[in-house]
């Protein structure tokens, strides 16, 4: 807002003489703040407060606990050899194991591809070999979709294959095999056997990984449902979910035009 706008007393946050361009709140200020950066602010004001509730897999969890739970987590990646910059999948519906992986990859500055709950064979070799994804977590199905089931097709290497060497035709770049659940399937590891293999000084060291960390590293990479062809892929960076925060506490003050709030949008926010 100029200064003579100012002195006039012009509201830009809504149209003006017949012009489209409106200028949002600009309070609160956007966040530079990283995922985990959040989380700890979180655990340090609110330690025994309920965090996640999961009631169909009977999970509840207080601040502090998610926060031990993540940490376990994103140091068991370390132990399997994955490092910052690494892509790991996630093709699950929702789960506490799902929110516990977001968390814990970007402790450590993986990044966590988004696979569609709904992708078939094709969909999921394309968008995990077009990132080049180390490692995915996987639930065992989904309503009609036998995610395991289409991974072996996928790689059937993996019948053979001892977790973590997978060697597939098909998915050159895959190494693990993640899976939810208590069952055992050959290739793969099970998903709480991670957070099993992370000791406290690596538990440490992904603490010390965090702190290192900005806003504008990459933090999820997401795919289109490519029902128009190919998927096409979206690089996040932690800005995003940080200010879609700030954004929203903007939306509560800002005017309503025709039912909708009006907000501005701010270039840099990657």
């Amino acid at each position: 807002m100029n200064m003579q706008s100012a002195q006039a007393g012009v509201d830009r946050r809504a149209p003006v003489g017949g012009l489209s361009h409106v200028i949002g709140d600009t309070a609160p200020p956007l966040s530079d703040q990283t995922i985990g950066e959040l989380l700890d602010a979180a655990v340090e004001r609110w330690p025994d407060r309920l965090a996640a509730v999961f009631r169909e897999q009977g999970v509840r969890r207080s601040w502090r606990e998610l926060q031990l739970d993540i940490d376990r987590l994103a140091a068991g990646f370390m132990a399997l050899g994955l490092s910052k910059g690494d892509r790991i999948g996630i093709w699950s519906p929702n789960r506490y194991e799902w929110l516990l992986t977001q968390f814990a990859t970007a402790r450590v500055g993986l990044i966590l591809v988004n696979v569609n709950p709904a992708y078939r064979i094709a969909e999921l070799e394309y968008a995990l070999n077009k990132v080049q994804c180390k490692a995915i977590v996987t639930a065992a199905s989904f309503k009609t979709s036998d995610y395991l089931k289409m991974l072996r097709d996928l790689a059937p290497e993996l019948e053979h294959s001892e977790p973590g060497a997978l060697q597939a035709v098909r998915l050159p770049h895959l190494r693990w095999v993640i899976r939810m659940g208590d069952e055992r399937s050959p290739g793969m590891l099970n998903f709480d056997d991670v957070p099993a293999g992370g000791s406290d000084a690596l538990i440490a060291q992904a603490r010390q990984i965090g702190g290192s960390l900005g806003c504008h590293d990459p933090i999820n990479i997401q795919f289109t449902s490519g029902t128009t062809g190919a998927p096409t892929l979206a690089r996040r960076t932690r800005v995003t979910p940080t200010e879609s925060r700030s954004a929203g506490a903007r939306c509560q003050s800002a005017p309503m035009m025709k039912g909708r709030p009006t907000l501005g949008k701010r270039s840099q926010s990657g």
